[in-house]
């Protein structure tokens, strides 16, 4: 489908789910001129609740895909697939790998409480990359870390404003606005599709932050220090994969990218993980 040579090469963009979405509009809007190969793993979502080894093993198979479709870069738009697999796809890949990490270094400079909120995948919270985040970058500010199980699968069925979602939200922010906080970062790339419901529950006083736009701002960087650039001025093609085939599903899949789709399945090999993929546990 993709043309193979280095700068008309397709970027390959996964996700646990659709929540990389969000980071896929930015890089469509800021390089519209480049090919995008979507994967969204949501047959394996969340990766909130997987292990390590399983995350990597998921993120290994998924990069394999991307590299074989001929993509010249990848991007894990996933905050809990870059937390747990992110070192070990650059050590073993060789194209360029851009993870996506919580805004805790922004969050840190904006707030004038010292308190800041991050919402995140029980996963995220856990992992020691973002507890060398809050170290390197918010030392002195208090952070309120809130694990928010639940929420992928909302975004998932497309549901962002139900009252079991809504209860969800009032029960993750509540922690986080008694304490104080004036800046809430959204450590999971599902999260932004939820934010008119989260101004629900916190109100407009406090900042909301997200990264799809710096790392939309990283791949054009990497594009340039690389030569990697598309060199047409057609516009690019965005292809869509998923591990999940449900009717309802590819829906909410469009629904989150706001236009029709050219969508498949993830060909047979790749929805399960073969036994032959030993990766050990790392935090």
């Amino acid at each position: 489908m993709f043309k193979r040579s280095k700068q008309s090469a397709p970027i390959g963009v996964f996700d646990s789910g659709l929540g990389g979405i969000s980071v896929l509009h930015e890089i469509h809007r800021l390089l519209p001129h480049e090919d995008l190969i979507y994967i969204a793993d949501s047959g394996h979502a969340p990766y909130g609740s997987k292990s390590t080894t399983y995350i990597t093993q998921r993120c290994l198979q998924l990069s394999q895909f991307l590299l074989g479709q001929g993509a010249k870069m990848l991007v894990v738009a996933c905050n809990t697939a870059t937390a747990h697999a992110i070192d070990t796809l650059r050590q073993q890949l060789t194209v360029p790998v851009i993870g996506i990490e919580p805004a805790v270094k922004p969050a840190a400079r904006l707030t004038r409480t010292g308190v800041i909120g991050v919402l995140a995948t029980q996963q995220t919270v856990q992992s020691q990359r973002l507890q060398r985040l809050i170290q390197e970058y918010a030392s002195g500010i208090k952070v309120v870390t809130q694990a928010c199980p639940g929420l992928v699968e909302h975004v998932e069925r497309g549901d962002f404003s139900s009252p079991t979602l809504n209860s969800l939200l009032e029960r993750y922010t509540q922690p986080v606005v008694e304490q104080g906080a004036d800046v809430l970062v959204l450590g999971c790339t599902h999260y932004p599709f939820l934010v008119a419901s989260l101004r629900e529950q916190i109100g407009c006083d406090i900042t909301i932050l997200e990264t799809s736009n710096a790392v939309a701002l990283h791949v054009q960087r990497l594009l340039d220090k690389y030569a990697l650039n598309s060199r047409t001025e057609q516009s690019g093609l965005v292809y869509f994969y998923s591990s999940k085939d449900e009717a309802v599903h590819w829906q909410s899949m469009q629904l989150l990218w706001q236009q029709n789709i050219d969508h498949a399945m993830l060909p047979e090999p790749y929805l399960t993980i073969p036994a032959q993929m030993p990766v050990q546990d790392q935090q």
